[in-house]
Order: C-alpha cells, then structure tokens, then sequence
C-alpha cells in the first residue's frame, strides 16, 4: 500500500478550504493534515521541528493577507525543502504566473479547476511530475518564444536528456519516461538532475519553462 500524501492548505476562503478538502477526503491516499489563512501561520507551523506529519504537498493561494504567496514561495522551502508546492489561485496573470514558476513552484492550478484536476495535480506534482492548468501551460509557452542564438545552446543538453526533457514536457514522471525510453528509473533520475543542473532549474516547471525560452524544446500549436 502507498505511503499516504500529506498535504497543507495555504487559503484564506474557509468555503474554498472545505470544497478542496472534501475532495481530499475522498481519497485514499491523501490526507489534509493542516489548512491556515495566512502565510504567516503555516510557516510558524512549518518551523516546528517536532512535526509528526511532514508535508509532501503543500496548496498555496497566491492572494493572502499580509505575506502574500509569492514571497511565501521563497519562505517555504527554507522550513520545508522537501515538499512541492503547488500554486492554486484565482490569478492568471503573467507576472504572477512566471515569477511563481521560476521560484519553484512544481504546479499552477486556477480556482476554476475541477476538484478531480486539483487531485491529479497533487498525485502527478507528488510523482514528480508538473501540474500545470491547460490555460497557463499554454500561456507560459507562448511567454517564453524568445530564443537566444543557437551557438548560445548548442550541446547544452545532450541528445538522451534532450529526450527525457521533452517528455518532462508532456507531462510525464519519472516512471513512465523510464518505460518509454527503455531504461531504469535511476538512470532517468540522473539525466533529471543533470538537465536542472545544466539549466539552472530547481524543478519540473522551471527547467521546461526554461526549455522553451531557450528554444531547446519546440513549440507545437
């Protein structure tokens, strides 16, 4: 039986809060173990090195009162550096968007995603995988065409990274580009940590993100 995912909600509408964790509830392998207003209290908690339930997702809202998300994101991995924090708000504005990617974030679900999206993008984000809202993934996409000069990206990844990259792309785990590829789990593992390296990417989204601004990854309307 698979180890339960623990989760933390970072929400300040206790109506959204309920919504979200009855669909958690509903799982069997989730659990909500902490939900709080504000960004202030959920680090405070966070801090408490006697925690018996470390989280392995956390949802955080972008719009909070007093620290807002963004700067939240910067704190969070420094109290909980192995967690993946997936951005669910309301915004989908450019800034936003970007700047949450590029500081870590491993998904950016819209309050309009269904409660069935909101859980497979906590199980893919929990896989290792990026969970992004079919409206941002292509928002962030047609954001990032600018492409440097080839000679500026030439053998910057090398041909099997290229590969595990693009399928990163397509939304893939770890697992699954190992079948695809024909090779072991542990040998993607290394490509991933090579291609964050060479990228300069501390996650899923950003090294695709990254991809795709550096025209190493096509864009494909």
């Amino acid at each position: 039986m698979n180890k339960s995912t623990n989760i933390i909600m970072v929400e300040d509408h206790p109506e959204y809060r309920e919504i979200v964790e009855m669909a958690i509830s509903r799982q069997d392998d989730m659990q909500l173990t902490d939900q709080f207003g504000t960004a202030e209290r959920a680090l405070q908690h966070l801090q408490n090195e006697s925690l018996s339930a470390k989280p392995d997702v956390i949802l955080l809202d972008l719009n909070l009162p007093s620290m807002g998300g963004l700067e939240a994101l910067e704190e969070i991995p420094k109290v909980a550096p192995d967690a993946k924090i997936i951005i669910l708000t309301q915004s989908d504005q450019e800034d936003d968007v970007l700047n949450a990617i590029m500081l870590g974030a491993s998904g950016y679900l819209l309050k309009s995603s269904t409660v069935g999206q909101i859980v497979e993008g906590i199980k893919l984000v929990k896989q290792g995988g990026a969970s992004l809202d079919a409206r941002i993934a292509r928002f962030v996409i047609d954001s990032l065409k600018t492409k440097l000069p080839p000679k500026e990206i030439d053998q910057l990844l090398s041909a099997r990274e290229l590969e595990v990259l693009e399928l990163l792309a397509k939304g893939m785990v770890k697992k699954q580009i190992a079948t695809t590829l024909g090779i072991g789990v542990t040998t993607v593992v290394s490509h991933v940590g090579h291609i964050y390296s060479k990228l300069e990417a501390s996650n899923a989204p950003s090294a695709i993100a990254k991809g795709f601004k550096l025209g190493i990854l096509e864009v494909n309307d």
